[in-house]
């Protein structure tokens, strides 16, 4: 059996530029420690501002004059399906890489992986139902109206470090049936998946320079930004970044996808079991340790019974196996940096010092010197305008804050900057409906923590801007262009009569 510590990959020493490793501009190195037991997991070459230069020129040399944008969809989806292949192939290393790099637990990872190709076939599918070209009536004067829609053109992606195979799907998958080319700016804290997207491209001969690879910090991700070689960022990670890089592409006009930070609020109606909230609320807040945007990390109940609610999840969260993220009993597995639990604690910290009762968990697991854990906590009796209510987190901690009524909890939920997700926990379907279009968010779910990337996922406010999955989610990657005809092209069948 391999070594939890294994690493399932060529050569993480070199970048992936136009099918080829190249040798970086820099020896610099970027070290990644696994958060379970803060040893030295992998070092990967840490692409300066240059490097990501030469990957941008050869994005840009392979839309303008490579085959891929003007082959057909259907050709398209054949190399799309391909890739699907190889990434399935490479589950088991896609789990292996996971839990070492941002804690998620190996039976998670093992679960998710091999669903790595879903998103390709997905939107390979897509080449034979989506209307990218479409005969419309006209008031021109011309005989024949088309809508046609074309590859937005060079896409950055830039993957965050919680879920990256998967995010890096929700991108790259639409980018290439659009028939655009892609950079994939991979996250320091978690390179291994954008590695192995590379390997993956090159192992089915994908057309030089269509899937591009760097792993870079925040002073190259910005030459990646800046570069005018660029038609479009698809990030995901905080608000204030994506604030930042709105602000960069605004002064070109250059297109962008944002998905953003989210303190999402869970609504629990009065006609609710609150043993049973909590049970669901506690469990889905130890997933991936809490680090998930669309995580409900504000719990709305009537005032009459917060306590309730606070106890009950503190009892949930008592119950919660810490640990080995390798370990089959682990419940919950560490936090990705020593950074991020530095941070988590000092919001728990900052909770306790503005008066709020921590209900359960508090501190790092008494059991586990070793390693970047802490424990899933839940405040108790919080006020929404409290920092520990209003500010991203991202880690398992959760607020319980009480409300007036049904009214009352519905403008706590929306009294945020964010609006990414949100549920609805009551007996009543329409109840949970006419909520549900009450609260500015982009993702309501009913009785649980629920998103899907096959309808859209995205956020209002500063959760972001656009959406991903789906068929909403090729939208963005495509240009929408007008032709007006004085005849009808051979390619078009005949006209009705």
């Amino acid at each position: 059996m391999a070594s939890k510590l294994h690493v399932p990959l060529k050569d993480p020493r070199r970048i992936f530029i136009a099918g080829e490793w190249v040798d970086p501009s820099s020896d610099a190195l970027i070290d990644v420690f696994s958060p379970g037991t803060e040893e030295l997991y992998v070092q990967v070459a840490n692409a300066q501002g240059a490097d990501v230069n030469r990957a941008v020129a050869a994005a840009r040399e392979a839309f303008d004059a490579g085959p891929w944008p003007r082959m057909s969809h259907k050709e398209r989806a054949v190399w799309m399906n391909r890739l699907a292949d190889e990434l399935t192939r490479r589950a088991a290393d896609i789990a292996q890489i996971w839990p070492n790099e941002m804690g998620i637990l190996h039976s998670i990872a093992s679960a998710v992986a091999p669903g790595a190709g879903d998103f390709y076939r997905y939107y390979a599918g897509l080449a034979e139902t989506f209307p990218f070209e479409e005969e419309r009536k006209t008031v021109s004067g011309a005989k024949l109206g088309l809508l046609v829609r074309e590859p937005v053109g060079v896409v950055g992606a830039i993957i965050p470090w919680n879920g990256p195979i998967m995010i890096t799907a929700f991108k790259v998958a639409p980018a290439l049936i659009a028939g655009c080319t892609v950079v994939i700016k991979g996250s320091p804290e978690a390179p291994g998946h954008a590695l192995l997207m590379a390997e993956a491209a090159e192992a089915i001969g994908l057309p030089k320079g269509v899937i591009n690879v760097v792993i870079a910090d925040r002073e190259a991700s910005e030459a990646l930004v800046n570069n005018a070689g660029i038609d479009k960022i698809s990030f995901t990670g905080s608000s204030a970044t994506g604030c930042r890089i709105a602000s960069i592409l605004g002064g070109r006009m250059a297109r962008y996808t944002l998905e953003l930070g989210g303190k999402s609020a869970a609504i629990i109606l009065d006609d609710y079991d609150v043993e049973a909230a909590a049970k669901e609320l506690a469990a889905r807040a130890c997933d991936m340790t809490g680090q998930v945007c669309a995580a409900l990390t504000r719990i709305v109940v009537p005032v009459h019974r917060a306590d309730q609610m606070a106890n009950a999840l503190a009892a949930a969260f008592a119950q919660v196996v810490v640990g080995d993220p390798f370990d089959p009993v682990t419940q919950m597995g560490p936090v990705a940096t020593r950074g991020q639990r530095d941070r988590v604690q000092a919001y728990i910290d900052r909770g306790k010092a503005d008066g709020y009762r921590v209900a359960g968990g508090g501190g790092r697991p008494a059991h586990l010197d070793r390693g970047f854990f802490i424990e899933p906590t839940v405040f108790a009796g919080v006020d929404n305008s409290a920092a520990i209510a209003q500010e991203e987190i991202f880690g398992p901690v959760v607020s319980v804050i009480p409300a007036k009524d049904e009214a009352d909890a519905v403008r706590i939920a929306n009294d945020s900057q964010f609006g990414l997700n949100g549920a609805v926990f009551t007996n009543d379907v329409d109840r949970a409906y006419a909520v549900a279009r009450e609260l500015r968010t982009g993702t309501v779910g009913h009785n649980g923590h629920l998103t899907d990337f096959s309808i859209a996922f995205g956020g209002f406010k500063q959760s972001g801007v656009g959406r991903e999955g789906g068929v909403e989610g090729l939208y963005p990657y495509l240009e929408t262009k007008t032709i007006l005809l004085g005849g009808r092209p051979d390619h078009l069948p005949p006209a009705a009569a």
